[in-house]
């Protein structure tokens, strides 16, 4: 296929000699790879490779789509930057479904470029799971509206210029209504970004609070008091699109685990063999389950509830595969040495060392995967209740 002999010739160009893969990298050259990476994706329209070329985009189609993202994950470059998760993949695909016109001349092309980057204002103290219960206000005053409230485990806030957050804006209106996404600039006063420390050190989620904060009455997606379906679309494509690169980056992860009970002189062990065959078992049905989405893609159709598994199963298949790493490590999992990963997100970046450090930060990353993007509890609801059509789950009586 032309395409990707293209990609492969892009590919070549952008890595260094002896490359295998950008985990391999000191901390500072893997900066800098990232930087200069994702600047020659951009230009080439590959960062957001779907949208229009006004946008930023390449005008891509899905099966190219396919192609771009085996090769560049194969070849261990990143896709982007952490923050392209919530500025395109997110955000600027739903913005696509939902926003006018103006709106995406005026945002997708400063996403693509970088100069806008977002976090996401979703989940609160007394809303996690229960989304529908934020409280975050937005109070219309002239051509602006004025934000008080709290939001929390906002990842990379801290780094962001811009949140798109959902705020309460109809106060009346019953829980799943008077709810609106609105465009958010964190640059201002009234907005104070304090980062949490997690258990692995680093501080990579956040809390957001608006006291005060003002954005412009325009700056919503989709309709005012109906942001709810904006956000459900949201979800679907946080929860869906990873699937047709993430069984890439977990067969990855998984050959470098098999190394490793080499290194340790494990691979006669029956029950460490056991563990290894279930784990190749789940990872070969995720790349089923990215297979799956690509079509869905192909049909041009957008994830939905059917990304629920896919998020359900990865979460929890990694929280084992790396408990798995650990118990392989032993001891030297407490007091782990080493080069520690610098992806809080899946897997450690590829061609990384098989440090005890690498798997001990990742390890410990995997289980907030088992709960940001909506908790294994939740996806298990929506599996049950709108994939099989299962009864709802009774309410309780106040």
């Amino acid at each position: 296929m032309a395409f990707r002999a293209e990609v492969r010739a892009f590919v070549a160009d952008l890595v260094p000699p002896g490359w295998t893969g950008i985990g391999a990298l000191p901390e500072d050259d893997a900066a800098a790879f990232r930087t200069r990476a994702r600047a020659a994706l951009a230009e080439r329209g590959w960062v957001a490779p779907m949208w229009p070329r006004e946008f930023g985009g390449a005008g891509l189609g899905p099966a190219e789509l396919i192609v771009l993202v085996e090769e560049l994950t194969g070849a261990g470059i990143p896709f982007g930057s952490d923050s392209d998760a919530f500025g395109i993949s997110m955000l600027g695909n739903t913005m696509r479904r939902w926003a006018d016109a103006a709106l995406l001349r005026r945002f997708l092309p400063r996403i693509v470029s970088g100069e806008y980057v977002f976090a996401q204002g979703f989940s609160e103290p007394g809303a996690g799971s229960d989304l529908a219960a934020l409280a975050l206000r937005a109070e219309r005053d002239g051509d602006e509206w004025v934000l008080h409230g709290q939001k929390l485990w906002s990842s990379g806030a801290h780094k962001a210029n811009w949140m798109f957050v959902l705020a309460r804006t109809n106060r009346d209106a019953p829980a799943h209504r008077g709810i609106s996404m609105l465009l958010v600039p964190l640059d201002q006063p009234g907005v104070d970004v304090r980062p949490i420390r997690n258990i692995t050190g680093e501080t990579d989620f956040n809390e957001v609070f608006f006291d005060g904060a003002r954005t412009d009455a325009g700056l919503v997606v989709g309709e005012v008091d109906r942001g709810w379906a904006v956000a459900m679309t949201l979800l679907g494509f946080e929860r869906g699109e990873t699937a047709i690169h993430a069984p890439i980056r977990f067969r990855n992860e998984l050959d470098r685990l098999v190394a490793l009970v080499r290194e340790r002189g494990l691979d006669t062990d029956p029950d460490v063999r056991r563990r290894l065959a279930w784990c190749h078992v789940q990872v070969e049905q995720l790349r089923c389950h990215g297979r799956r989405t690509a079509a869905t893609l192909l049909a041009g159709s957008e994830p939905g509830p059917e990304a629920a598994p896919f998020k359900l199963l990865w979460s929890e298949y990694h929280r084992l595969v790396t408990e798995l790493a650990l118990d392989v490590l032993g001891l030297d999992a407490l007091a782990p040495t080493g080069r520690v990963s610098p992806n809080w997100y899946q897997t450690d970046d590829p061609g990384a060392p098989n440090s005890s450090a690498s798997w001990t930060s990742v390890y410990l990353n995997a289980r907030a995967g088992t709960i940001y993007a909506g908790s294994s509890q939740v996806q298990r609801t929506i599996v049950g209740e709108l994939l099989l059509g299962l009864p709802k789950e009774p309410r309780p009586t106040v």
